[in-house]
């Protein structure tokens, strides 16, 4: 027997189990079951029998999400390239493509992940949950799936007080900027890009569209819909086009799937002839503002709002919105 083999064993054995999980029940579909037992997107059922407190987070929301519930101290692990909250770079990195070792030195209780690394590496975290690791698959499409989600990281955590305060805070702020787009008269009409290279936008439940019309946005792309159950929807430059006359303002997302620059948008056949393209009023918009599901949507709404009503929108979530 390896001194690998033996560890493991050994770590196997000394490892409290915390919670249960498994079963098909409430599959791709988060889930609050009872005060103690939720479903995960994988279908797994959690029972809590123990707050965790050993806790990786594999992905940047989660991450943004345990900071603002208070639990920094909770928190032994991160994904790479995460730097906020600013002190979230100080946390050690783990990543799917880690030695598993690495993973059973730390002894975490509970590895957050998202349907991406379930999808992509069920060897990696088939060996998570061989070492006795919790693990939970979570991001929500959606808004109402997002207060359920931070309801689920409240019960693994035994922070639900927080996370009903997260909620109550986020609900009061968003109704303070739709009250405030509610009085205009000369709402913008927008076209929301995902994918430039592929022409997609986004699903009008998506966090994005949100957003957007929490802004006092109109979103011309309403009747777009979903790619494979995604938040993201094929448009086509057909249809983009058809509205090229109705579009007063073209927000682009940047990040990960999507890099696009404000000349590249301008110089695209047949772009021209879009009224926002030609009066300049192309805009990019950071991914981490309109399509995480964490409190900095409040910042998204914010920067949408001052690039449609530069003269006239105030921001009434500045006081409220927190990193942490």
């Amino acid at each position: 027997m390896t001194g690998k083999q033996l560890f493991l064993i050994l770590a196997l054995m000394l490892w409290p189990v915390w919670a249960s999980g498994g079963g098909e029940d409430g599959a791709g579909r988060l889930a609050i079951l009872n005060s103690n037992t939720v479903v995960d997107q994988a279908g797994r059922k959690i029972v809590v029998r123990a707050p965790f407190r050993r806790v990786i987070s594999l992905y940047g929301a989660h991450t943004e999400n345990l900071f603002s519930l208070g639990l920094a101290d909770e928190i032994i692990g991160v994904s790479p390239h995460e730097d906020f909250p600013p002190r979230a770079a100080s946390k050690p990195v783990f990543s799917y493509h880690d030695d598993p070792e690495k993973f059973i030195a730390a002894r975490p209780d509970l590895v957050l992940i998202r349907p991406m690394i379930d999808r992509g590496y069920p060897k990696f975290v088939s060996m998570l949950e061989k070492t006795g690791a919790t693990v939970v698959s979570l991001q929500p499409a959606s808004i109402e799936e997002m207060y359920t989600y931070w309801e689920i990281l409240g019960i693994l955590t035994a922070s639900r007080d927080q996370a009903g305060s997260l909620i109550g805070r986020f609900r009061s702020a968003v109704s303070d900027f739709k009250n405030s787009a509610a009085r205009r008269l000369d709402k913008k009409r927008v076209y929301f890009e995902a994918i430039h290279s592929k022409m997609k936008t986004f699903t009008p439940d998506s966090m994005a569209i949100f957003a957007l019309e929490a802004a006092g946005g109109i979103n011309i792309a309403a009747d777009a819909e979903a790619v494979r159950n995604t938040n993201i929807a094929y448009y086509g430059k057909e249809r983009i086009l058809s509205h090229a006359a109705e579009i007063d303002v073209f927000l682009a997302q940047y990040g990960a799937m999507n890099r696009p620059t404000v000349s590249m948008i301008k110089n695209e056949p047949g772009f021209q002839v879009i009224k926002a393209v030609r009066g300049d009023q192309i805009y990019i918009i950071e991914e981490q503002l309109v399509s995480r599901p964490t409190m900095r949507l409040l910042a998204g709404i914010d920067r949408i709002g001052r690039i449609l009503y530069p003269n006239a929108f105030e921001a009434k979530a500045a006081d409220i919105f927190r990193a942490e």
